[in-house]
């Protein structure tokens, strides 16, 4: 496994579609090294999500693992998971409110508007197609990935950008007042 160089906000992959991935390319070695070497990275930079467009890879490729994270310490729990071609159906015009941030885009944090529950289908790293239904933090976090894989960061899905802020002032004024916090 190595670390891979994480694409920053300016870099053109960030805003390409991805590329659907086949069975076969799925089974080949240098795809299965690219997962290993993404979920390395995505824990090296203490993330908790990843898409192949953040390595410069445009591939329908995302992995979500929540845990114990400096990150998102009051986030839930979520095992290790690779989705392959994911497709989201949202289940109800229901939307939160939280803080997102992104590997790809240093230093900030901004309010986003998300569907509250969705479903997501998709293939796992062996082929294998999955279903789940998810809701609130997870939910949230499997658009984030997803967005990612049509060219989209959460700064365009912030609908009033200010709320914008830098991870020190975030940490300072929003975090350290929850009547501000709406996560």
């Amino acid at each position: 496994m190595a670390l891979r160089e994480i694409a920053k906000l300016g870099n053109p992959v960030l805003r390409r579609m991805a590329e659907p991935v086949s069975l076969e390319e799925l089974a080949a070695p240098e795809t299965q090294q690219l997962i290993d070497d993404m979920i390395e990275t995505m824990r090296a930079a203490a993330g908790i999500g990843l898409a192949a467009p953040q390595v410069s890879v445009p591939k329908q490729i995302q992995i979500i693992e929540i845990a114990a994270n400096p990150r998102y310490p009051s986030a839930p729990t979520w095992p290790l998971t690779v989705l392959v071609n994911p497709e989201i159906t949202f289940l109800t015009d229901e939307r939160i409110e939280v803080w997102e941030g992104c590997l790809s885009v240093d230093g900030l944090r901004g309010k986003v508007r998300r569907t509250r529950r969705i479903a997501i289908r998709f293939l796992d790293r062996h082929g294998q197609e999955q279903h789940l239904e998810l809701e609130d933090f997870p939910a949230v976090v499997a658009q984030h990935e997803t967005d990612h894989l049509v060219g989209k960061v959460f700064l365009d899905r912030m609908e009033d950008m200010s709320s914008l802020a830098q991870i020190a002032e975030w940490e300072r004024y929003w975090l350290a007042d929850p009547a501000l916090v709406t996560e």
